[in-house]
């Protein structure tokens, strides 16, 4: 939104200005007239110039008073009103400049990296040790669009196309989704409304093969491209839904909630902590420890401390840590973090790696424990953990910390200051096996104690509540602990969609054949959406998102061939002007000859 606080509070202010102005006139014409008015006097009394004035200032200070604590009013009625929005500047990857560092390090590589998946183990410490944050390498197997379902734009009625929005999504990994925004009758849950989505027209990843498309809960992005998150569109056609949503896995199950949290997935007491970001659910890890238990752990986070050895600035906040189901392990740094730590925690993980110990991270000064029973897989012998890619200053905290806990995610608060609350997850609950729509008397966050702590550094349990709450639960599926699946439906009448379901992520979109699409679209979308193949050239993975201004001459702006006769165009023109060039010194050197006979004659 363009309207911020201080646009309101400069509002404000001119505004009362303008009516202490208004008022000042008005009295102002008032005394004019009292003056002109004949003043009768007692007998005997003694008249006196002083006292119009006397009174005139009485009632200008009256109503300055006046003024002034109506302002005042309205300035911290609006501010109490609306804390939120004041909050949201001081948070600390906002607001913090070292901190926003490394918020945004770690916000760069969870968006373009793409999937991390556990690592063999079978060589104990050798196989840890050997394991660099280069492994990642661009994938080989090919996408198989055979294998996913299409979304038929000509089979529904209530399908919108806006070819004025178009997408280039490039990852790290490869992976490259290219569209434009549609807009048609979605149901998630038991929830439908008219929702935009992604038409995705070219895909080269396998990490698609055999599914729809994706499903992103993540917050809206500003200078983003890409529709509205799903859910604040569920929300928006639902009121009664509240805009929250909790997730949490088992070994071969999942389960989203929307709208809140069922009671009987919790074991114990939810505790809240304000996200450090108004885009992505961020929160401070202050501690990381390993070990058999938490008195003979190993800190992995090791603060540098400042002056004196008083604590860092840093350690009071945490190294920035993503609460991300699209990301399967822990992901710890590999590096010093810009130099905030005295040690390098994947190098004091490798060093005292041993498959029965557990993890305790610290955010909101609550420990939380990830057994070894979460981030080693016995059976394939595999460790989820993963050293980070360099530069990156922080945490992702992905599904083994899901297989332990229930995460809400509370995103009631003016759209862009999230909460999330955790809760040890009851084992003996089983997820659902289809969709149940049930009410809740909830516990809920205590928003005014997180707002009075700048609601990032302390967690607080939640407050009790007697106001029955709607609770969507969803079955997921969970495929092998590394991804997970939900679907969703499209259209009128509906089209049924498994899509991959990722918190972290906020692109919504489903794949549909380019080739199928009505003319009246093709002809509105960029040349080079349908000059080039995604799926044929790998090389193409790296291309730049601009369009292609060749794309009219029936010419790919990446085809070799066509780049080829750009150079030896560029070698002719090049040596033309080399040619005129030489021919002009000459004629130059042989008139300044003629010059110079000239004047000897």
């Amino acid at each position: 939104s363009f309207i911020t606080p201080g646009l309101v509070w400069g509002g404000l202010l001119l505004g009362t200005l303008a009516t202490m102005y208004l008022r000042s006139i008005l009295l102002f014409a008032v005394a004019v007239g009292a003056m002109a008015a004949p003043v009768m006097h007692p007998k005997g009394a003694k008249k006196s110039s002083d006292s119009g004035k006397k009174a005139r200032a009485d009632m200008r200070t009256y109503f300055a008073e006046q003024e002034e604590q109506n302002m005042i009013a309205n300035m911290e009625g609006y501010k109490a009103s609306h804390q939120d929005q004041f909050d949201f500047s001081d948070l600390p990857c906002v607001a913090h400049p070292e901190f926003k560092l490394a918020c945004d390090s770690v916000k760069a590589v969870k968006r373009n990296r793409g999937r991390v998946v556990p690592s063999s183990a079978k060589n104990g410490k050798k196989g840890i040790h050997s394991l660099k944050a280069t492994d990642q390498s661009l994938f080989t197997e090919k996408y198989r669009p055979d294998d996913s379902r299409h979304y038929d734009t000509k089979a529904t009625s209530s399908f919108e196309a806006n070819t004025a929005k178009t997408f280039d999504l490039h990852y790290a990994d490869g992976s490259h989704l290219r569209g434009f925004e549609g807009k048609d009758m979605v149901q998630l849950g038991d929830y439908e409304s008219l929702a935009p989505f992604g038409v995705i027209t070219d895909c080269n990843s396998p990490d698609f093969n055999g599914v729809d498309g994706i499903l992103g809960f993540g917050l809206p992005r500003e200078y983003s491209n890409m529709p509205h998150p799903i859910l604040f569109s569920i929300h928006a056609a639902n009121p009664g839904l509240q805009r929250k949503f909790s997730f949490f896995s088992t070994d071969d199950e999942a389960e989203v909630q929307l709208g809140g949290y069922d009671p009987d997935t919790v074991s114990g007491t939810m505790w809240y902590v304000g996200s450090n970001d108004p885009e992505d659910f961020i929160v401070g890890a202050t501690s990381l420890q390993f070990g058999d238990t938490v008195a003979d752990s190993i800190e992995l986070l090791q603060f540098k401390t400042g002056a004196g050895g008083a604590p860092s600035a840093l350690s009071s906040i945490g190294l920035p840590s993503i609460l991300d189901s699209g990301t399967s392990c822990l992901v710890i740094p590999a590096d010093n973090s810009g130099g905030a730590l005295k040690n390098v925690p994947w190098d004091t993980f490798a060093k005292h790696w041993s498959h029965t110990k557990s993890f305790w991270l610290v955010v909101g000064g609550k420990k939380w424990e990830i057994p070894a029973s979460s981030w080693y897989l016995a059976d394939t012998e595999q460790t989820c953990v993963q050293p980070s890619p360099a530069g990156m200053q922080g945490l992702l905290v992905g599904d083994v910390f899901f297989r332990e806990f229930v995460v809400e995610f509370d995103l009631t608060r003016a759209d862009r200051h999230p909460i999330l609350g955790i809760a040890p997850l009851n084992k003996a609950y089983r997820p659902v096996k289809q969709l149940q729509l049930s009410e809740f008397e909830l516990n809920v966050a205590p928003k005014q104690k997180l707002t009075l702590t700048k609601a990032n550094k302390v967690m607080y349990p939640a407050s009790h509540s007697e106001e029955l709450t709607k609770v969507d639960r969803i079955p997921i599926e969970n495929s092998m602990g590394t991804q997970y699946f939900m679907d969703v439906h499209i259209g009128s009448p509906k089209q049924k969609f498994t899509v991959i379901f990722d918190t972290g992520s906020t692109v919504f979109g489903v794949f549909t054949w380019k080739k199928d699409l009505p003319t009246g679209i093709k002809n509105k979308l960029p040349g080079y959406y349908f000059s080039q193949n995604l799926r044929s050239d790998l090389e193409q993975v790296g291309a730049s998102s601009r369009p292609d201004m060749f794309a009219g001459f029936g010419y790919s702006a990446y085809s070799r061939s066509f780049i080829a006769g750009l150079v030896c165009a560029n070698l002719a023109l090049v040596a033309g002007v080399l040619l005129v060039s030489r021919k002009l010194r000459a004629k130059g050197a042989a008139m300044r000859e003629a010059r110079t006979n000239y004047g000897a004659i």
